[in-house]
Formats: C-alpha cells, structure tokens, sequence
C-alpha cells in the first residue's frame, strides 16, 4: 500500500510562496527598469557577462544537486550508507582542474556555447555528434527531476503525480522564458536557501525524536552506516573509496567542463577570475548540502532501524522513503512539510531552468546561427522572441518526458549517475583531445566519441542484463522485527522470525564465467572514466594514423598546456663561447648563423655573392 496525506493550510502557503517568489524572480528581471532596450540574445543567455560571482556559485551548486539530492540522497545512506559523502572529495578535484584547464580556455575565446569551441576545433560533424548526445542527455536528466519532486508531492498529499508535474514545469518554463540566465540565477540563489531549510527542518526534527546526535551516530554506527572508508579495489563494488573518488572526479568534470549548463553560468561572470571564484564557491554550497542530506539519511535509519518502510508494505517504491519521514516526523507542525516540499520543488525549478537556458542556447548557437542565413537580418527583439518561444517549447516536452521516469524502481541517485557516466564520459573524452592532446584531429575525435559512446551503451545494457550480485552492491541489512507487516498472510507453519531475519542462500553450483556478465558487474560509478578514457585513446590512435593536424590555432588549446610544455622544453641558456670561437664567429660567413637579423643589405649581399672555392 501506499500513504497518502493532506496537507494543512499552512503547508499550502509555504508551498505557494515559493512558487510565487520564484514566478517575481522572473517577471522582475523581464520588467524591471533600466534594463537592456531590446534586449539581447547575449543579455537573454549569459547575462551580458555581468554577473558576479556569488549568486552565479550558488546557481552552481543547486542545479545539479536539485531535487535528486533532497530526497534520494537520504535514502542512498539509509540503504548503502554514507559512503556517497565522499563525492564531496570528487566535487573539489573537479573545481581544481575546471578552474585550470576549462575556465581559462573557455573565457579567451569568447564564446557562448561549448560546442562552438569543439566546431572550431574538430570540425561540424564532431560538434554535431555532441550536441547531439547532450540534448539527448538534458531531456532524459531534466524528465527525472521533474518527476522525483512531483512523486514526492504525490506521495505526501494524494494529489495527482501530472498536477504536480504540470505545475513544476509551467513555473518554471514561465521565469526562465521571462527572465533569461538573470532570471535563472537569482531563483536559484532563492531556491537553494529553500533546499537547506528544508533539510535542516527535517533534520532537526529527527535529532529531537531519536533523542540527538549522539544516539543518531551510535544507530547508525551499529546498523554498518558509517561506511566511510572502503579501499576494496574491484571495480564491480558499487560504492567504494576508490569508484566514489575516481569514478565521480571524472563525472563532475564532464558536468563542469563541458555540460553547457553549467559553462554557461560561470561564462555569464564579470572576468575570469570571478568564474574560477564562483567555482570554488560553489563547492562550499554543494558540501553544506550534501552534509545535510546525508545526515537527514543517518536520522532516516535511526527512525526506521527496526521497521523498514518496504519491507513492511508502507510505501512501494524507495524513492518514496524521504516524503514518507516528512510525514512521519514533521506533519504535526505547521507549514513544516509545506517547507520540505517547497525544497524539493525548489531542487527541480533551479535544475530544469537551467536545463532549459542551456538547451536554448545550444540550439541557437549550434544549429539555428549556423545553418538559418536569415538569423543575421533578425532584429535583436525578433530573435529574443525566438528564444523565448524555444524556451517554452523545451519546458512543455520535459513535462511529457517526466512522466517516463515512473517506470524506473531504483534509486534516483543511482539511476541519475548512471546516465551521467554513460553520455557524458565520451563528451568529456573529445574535450579532453580538444583541450590537452594538440595532435588529435576530427576524425580522431568522432571515431573515439562513436565507438566509446557505443561501449557505453553496451556497458548500460549489460548492467540490465545482468544486474550486480549482491555482493558487489551491499545493500546494507534492515529490519521489520518492531512493525506490523501489511497485506501479508502467514500460515500456521510459517516461522515469522525467518521473515525478519537475513536468510542464508546456499551457495550456487559451479558455473562457466561469462565474461559479459563480469563487466556488466561493473560499478556505474565507473561508467564515465571507461567511456572518457576509450574516447581519449581511440581518437588519439585514429588521429595518429590519419596524420594529425596541421596548422592549429594554438589558442584552441588549453592555456596550461603551454604553461607546462614551456617549462619543460624551455631552451637552456647558451653558455659564452671561448675567444677562439669569437673570432671563428667574426671570420664565418654569415650563411652558417644567419639569425634572421641581418641588415637588407648584407642579406641581399649574401645572396648574390658566390660561396668561396674550396
């Protein structure tokens, strides 16, 4: 069965002031006096590159947290532990080397679109095959966080899961077609403060039942929660020190280096040094929620150590566990559950407005500028009205695709990482040949991103062939040995304590290994190193055979590349030549060390005099 709830008018409220805040947000920046007379294109996507650094870090930090982390994050912890806050190790690896390869190299060449920057280097077809697979990848990303806080809401309050999906998705498309990336931001400073108060609410809540911090850490120390550090090498654990530190280094780089939704932001700050401030900044955010979201996990078990929501029929699906402690623990206090919901919906506005501004952007400078000749003659209102128009209509279909998202039982968490590593671990393969490898070339490029992507997708369709053993997931152990088991039917001869204990499977007869199967195993966290690293290697051995390039513009390579390859092949400085070679110097004709200096004259001379007889 699952549990249904009406929220109180106070609830209602808090809800509806969020939607409101959010929907001002948007109106004020499309109206407010003194802004661009017929606005830009270039005001409408990066702000005119005017933003500071602040509120474009915290935009950072709430657009790919979202919705996904409000609520699968806890859940992620009450079923595999706190391992996951070790992302937090990947996150800051991933500001590092964004703010030294990608900033630098993006911010020069002055552009609006990543994918302009790979057109540049690699040619049409390799942009093309990109964008591509990055609209593919946004609508599949921005439909699961429309409908993970529409499910939430669904669950809590028994309203209709397209209601909610409609209102979600009508806001939002709503204050990003008004207001442009000004719009975007501003709300997602808004929302993200909504998010932390709503994980701090439940979280204080929970401290205060179990009785504090200190019974919640013993819990969860005793139920194997506190699984910090794991250095088990297989690649096939789900959740290890090593696929959480590796394997999410590689897929918050693709995020931050080459998903436009993100370049896109920190492209919209006042310099350079602001984007690489805002990065740094960003992380600070993320960590304050990702440590709440965590910790609400660690109060989730200790509430449902001895009464597992799923195994006792409460709820029917895992993503439902966090929307059914706000309605255990916070229902008696008004407008608390109203703020929760309001987090999680604020979680998904700040994602898909995001989505939506870059999806836009991509369109146009990517398709629309390139191949419509008419686009030039447009008047900056006429193409604003364009924009706008491609604004909502990508709203509207991330309504529809939301909806397919119902059809997947796992974690959201874990499903979301899973299609990060398979689409974006072959785009940030091709941005790593673009930016560090000076020698790759087009074809190099587009056979490494089609035969990794292909690898990928492989390694996807295996994963639901032949879903991990147990062992490798550990999926910790929980109880149901202090609740009431609904719609189940035992027999007089069924013994009850087998039902709420761990059952001992005997173990399998001896098989063929089937070395599909193996690799299937393979953590998803790995997805995207396997995908990045296939698309460096073949692309580089694909543009070694066909020759390289020849005459690349060298500011299309990341200005650290040069920095380190003139420190390293700097030329030493030539020692002074002894009295007799002074004298060789000034009896030499001048063909031997003709610099380049010499007078017009004496080169001249040189050349129409004879050389000596020998």
């Amino acid at each position: 069965m699952s549990v249904k709830n009406v929220l109180q008018v106070w609830d209602y409220i808090v809800f509806a002031a969020m939607l409101v805040v959010s929907t001002a947000i948007g109106l004020y920046f499309a109206f407010k006096p003194g802004r661009t007379k017929g606005r830009t294109t270039e005001e409408f996507l990066i702000g005119n590159r005017q933003i500071s650094a602040y509120p474009i870090a915290l935009s950072l930090a709430a657009s790919f947290l979202s919705a996904i982390t409000v609520l699968g994050g806890p859940v992620e912890v009450y079923l595999y532990g706190i391992m996951v806050l070790m992302y937090n190790t990947s996150c800051f690896i991933t500001v590092i080397i964004t703010s030294v390869i990608y900033v630098p190299l993006f911010y020069r060449l002055n552009i609006i679109s990543t994918y302009e920057y790979i057109s540049r280097r690699f040619g049409l077809a390799v942009k093309y095959q990109i964008v591509s697979y990055f609209l593919i990848y946004m609508f599949i990303y921005l439909g699961i966080a429309t409908y993970t806080p529409a499910l939430a809401l669904s669950e809590v309050t028994g309203i209709n899961l397209w209601i909610s999906i409609i209102t979600t998705g009508s806001v939002c498309t709503l204050y990003t077609t008004l207001g442009g990336i000004k719009a975007v931001v501003w709300t997602d400073v808004f929302q993200i403060c909504i998010m932390l108060a709503g994980l701090v609410a439940l979280l204080i809540q929970g401290l205060i039942q179990v009785g504090g911090f200190g019974n919640v850490w013993r819990i969860a120390e005793s139920g194997g929660r506190l699984n910090f550090f794991d250095f088990d090498p297989d690649p096939r654990r789900r959740h290890t020190f090593w696929t959480t530190v590796i394997g999410g280094s590689f897929v918050w780089i693709a995020i931050y280096s080459c998903n436009q939704s993100q370049v896109q932001r920190y492209l919209a700050c006042k310099s350079e040094k602001e984007a690489i401030k805002a990065l740094f900044l960003n992380w600070f955010g993320m960590f304050a929620l990702t440590i709440a979201a965590c910790m609400c996990g660690l109060v989730m078990y200790a509430i449902y150590e001895n009464c597992d929501p799923m195994e006792a029929n409460r709820i029917s699906n895992a993503n439902q566990m966090t929307a059914l402690l706000v309605l255990d623990i916070l229902a008696h206090i008004p407008g608390a559950p109203g703020l929760f919901i309001a987090s999680a919906f604020s979680g998904t506005l700040s994602t898909i407005s995001s989505g939506i501004n870059a999806a836009t952007a991509v369109v146009v400078e990517d398709i629309i500028k390139p191949k419509w000749k008419s686009w030039e003659y447009f008047s900056e209102s006429k193409r604003t009205l364009i924009l706008k128009f491609l604004a909502m209509i990508f709203g509207i279909s991330i309504m529809g695709l939301a909806g397919l998202t119902s059809l997947f039982d796992e974690n959201v968490m874990q499903l979301i990482r899973s299609i990060d590593g398979l689409f974006l671990g072959p785009i940030l393969g091709v941005f790593t040949l673009a930016a560090l490898v000076p020698m790759s070339n087009g074809k190099g490029a587009f056979v490494g991103m089609m035969i990794s992507s292909i690898f990928s997708l492989w390694l996807g369709i295996g994963s639901e062939m032949y879903p991990p053993a147990a062992k490798f997931t550990r999926k910790l152990q929980t109880s149901t040995a202090n609740c009431h088991l609904y719609n189940i039917t035992l027999s007089s001869s069924t013994n009850v304590t087998s039902l709420l204990t761990t059952m001992e499977t005997p173990p399998a007869p001896d098989k063929t290994v089937n070395i599909w199967e193996q690799m299937s195993s393979l953590s998803y966290a790995y997805y995207s190193p396997v995908g990045c690293v296939a698309s460096v290697i073949i692309g580089f051995l694909v543009s070694l055979i066909t020759g390289g390039t020849q005459d690349l513009d060298q500011s299309l390579i990341a200005p650290i590349y040069h920095t380190i390859h003139k420190s390293i092949f700097k030329k030493k400085p030539s020692t002074p030549l002894p009295e007799s070679g002074i004298q060789l110097l000034e009896t030499t004709p001048e063909k031997f060390f003709n610099t380049g200096h010499n007078p017009p004259s004496l080169q001249k001379e040189k050349l129409l005099t004879s050389a000596p007889d020998n």
